[in-house]
């Protein structure tokens, strides 16, 4: 593998969901990255640059989020999972594997139920299929309040949603990655990624019913520490779907590609070429 490998090339790409920023690089087997609510991707850099000798990486900004399109209205999961297909349809890809985290990781479901024939191998971390309960829906309705009175995500809201993204052990011990997450929380567009969060969190369907008719061999990631999504998410989703595999990472939270690179990087890796 080279050490160094070219840097990703932009490509904004129309969908259903607005403009949608992409980066691809290097060649070979092409693997998608949808990262999390309020996360653009540069959540996958870590990824993109390990994967990127050996692969053709699209990294996704999601729509209404970092150079996207700002999105003006709620959005569906079946809408997310087609424009997976026409982010491949514009990149002249016909199959291609799929890595996604939170939100990310939910609309793999999606994708990999209603396009089978479209993906190869998924890595769905940090999610869950099932519907939000009662306490998520007034816990994100009451953070989009406080985060429309501060103008945005400042502020004692940012140590809130960090504490939801990040493990005990990278709050203690990554100074870093905690760094990076509060610089990407400060650069969200408010008011398009508020449709996001309705969309995601009290719009989300129930998607336990459809994981059987997924036939991608798929890996569920679930963080330890996670408490926005708890391993039990993980474990019922895995479950659910036929080759379903899961793996419980220790000192990880919600954001398992940014709080431990090289492990997530391993997982990959290892689940979806070294087959």
């Amino acid at each position: 593998m080279s050490a160094n490998p070219a840097p990703l090339q932009s490509h904004f790409i129309d969908t259903d969901l607005g403009t949608v920023h992409v980066r691809v690089g290097g060649s070979g087997d092409p693997i998608l990255f949808w990262p999390s609510l309020l996360m653009t991707g540069d959540l996958w850099n870590a990824q993109a640059a390990h994967f990127a000798p050996r692969a053709q990486v699209v990294v996704i900004d999601p729509p209404g989020h970092g150079r996207s399109q700002p999105l003006t209205r709620t959005f569906t999961y079946s809408e997310c999972a087609h424009c997976v297909t026409q982010i491949l349809d514009a990149l002249e890809i016909g199959r291609a594997h799929f890595v996604g985290n939170s939100w990310g990781g939910m609309i793999g479901a999606t994708f990999a139920a209603s396009a089978p024939d479209r993906i190869g191998r998924a890595v769905l971390m940090n999610c869950t299929a099932s519907a939000a309960d009662r306490r998520q829906k007034i816990e994100y309705g009451a953070m989009l309040a406080v985060a429309r009175a501060l103008g945005g995500i400042r502020p004692p809201l940012t140590r809130s949603v960090l504490k939801a993204f990040l493990g005990v052990t990278t709050l203690g011990s990554r100074p870093d990655v905690v760094a990076q997450v509060r610089a990407s929380l400060g650069q969200v567009d408010l008011k398009s990624a508020a449709w996001a969060v309705r969309s995601v969190v009290p719009g989300r369907p129930d998607q336990l019913g459809l994981l059987d008719r997924i036939t991608a061999p798929v890996l569920v990631v679930a963080g330890a520490e996670d408490i926005t999504f708890p391993a039990e998410h993980a474990a019922k989703m895995a479950a659910g779907i036929p080759n379903g595999h899961l793996v419980v990472l220790d000192g990880v939270g919600h954001l398992a590609a940014v709080e431990d690179p090289p492990t997530v990087n391993r997982l990959i890796n290892e689940f979806v070429f070294d087959v």
